[in-house]
């Protein structure tokens, strides 16, 4: 039995495969539309969730597949105090596999630990969120035609974005990758990142204005400025407008540099660069759902023993 905390879970290899199972599931959807049939997924998040949540539940639905769970912890048994452990072992009773998001950095791993059905991360803290690194790879794959050899900027809230965290470790494995972190001093890219890449000689650079790199970028990954990860009001109120990119900013990036972002957006994307045939974060919602109907498949057809 195979479970997902980590994108470097699955070998480059598998994640090729995986990617190709997905644009197979994207092309030729009745081909898998009972693939699942009887089979259940629970998603256990405590905390809100709108694309993740809603694109696990429309990839089982997709596959034949049925439902369960909870949208927050407050709807859940972890309001009476009831653990992790104790969750997942009761869940594992009722469904055949788990999708789970939570605040606490670890939790989906000791889930996974004990528990008899696999086990999805689909978001621990400020930790990974490899899911949505799944999702931004195939579409990355999808729209460059490759995973190699550009350079991408990762813009905002570097700090505390699983999202970036996630995103990283996943493409340190591809070659001629160079890494531009654009974020203010109090959201910089975390040391243990830094070091990792330098210990891996991969090239990176940190700046803080976005218009000094834009050019040169192949890819723009923006993140927005998390509220819920500040402790302090007036930071979060100071720094959240940090970033905007527009369509006057938007003159100065190369003609087919894409735009991703995880999503949701508050201000950090002007809505006028929707139109921008370069932005691609509507569609990497659609490939979300490909990708997780392909994880889904994989973990529940295959065994411990097999690659994917």
């Amino acid at each position: 039995m195979r479970h997902l905390m980590s994108p470097l879970d699955f070998s480059p290899q598998e994640l090729n495969e995986l990617f190709d199972l997905a644009t197979d599931m994207e092309q030729n959807p009745e081909k898998y539309q009972d693939s699942c049939k009887r089979k259940i997924l629970a998603t256990c998040f405590y905390e809100p969730s709108t694309r993740t949540r809603l694109s696990f539940e429309a990839a089982m639905l997709k596959l034949g597949g049925n439902v369960i769970g909870f949208s927050d912890a407050a709807s859940s048994s972890a309001s009476k105090g009831e653990s992790v452990s104790d969750t997942i072992q009761i869940i594992s009773s009722y469904a055949d596999i788990c999708a789970m998001r939570h605040p606490k950095e670890g939790a989906p791993m000791v889930a996974s630990s004990i528990s008899s059905i696999p086990v999805i991360n689909a978001g621990d803290g400020g930790h990974q969120h490899p899911t949505q690194t799944l999702t931004d790879l195939l579409t990355i794959r999808s729209l460059k035609g490759r995973l190699d050899n550009f350079t991408i900027g990762l813009c905002g809230d570097l700090k505390f974005g699983r999202t970036v965290h996630s995103l990283i470790h996943a493409l340190m494995r591809y070659p001629n990758i160079q890494f531009v972190f654009i974020s203010p001093d109090e959201l910089k890219i975390p040391d243990y990142l830094v070091d990792l890449l330098r210990e891996k000689n991969i090239p990176y650079k940190e700046v803080i204005k976005l218009d000094d790199v834009l050019p040169s970028l192949d890819l723009l990954y923006m993140t927005r400025v998390q509220k819920e990860r500040f402790f302090n009001e007036e930071d979060y109120v100071r720094l959240k407008d940090f970033y905007i990119l527009n369509k006057e900013k938007m003159k100065l990036a190369k003609e087919d540099m894409l735009i991703l972002h995880p999503l949701p957006r508050v201000n950090e994307i002007s809505v006028e660069v929707d139109e921008d045939p370069r932005a691609a974060y509507f569609k990497q919602v659609q490939y979300g759902v490909y990708v997780r109907m392909a994880l889904i498949y994989t973990l529940l057809n295959k065994t411990s023993k097999e690659v994917l």
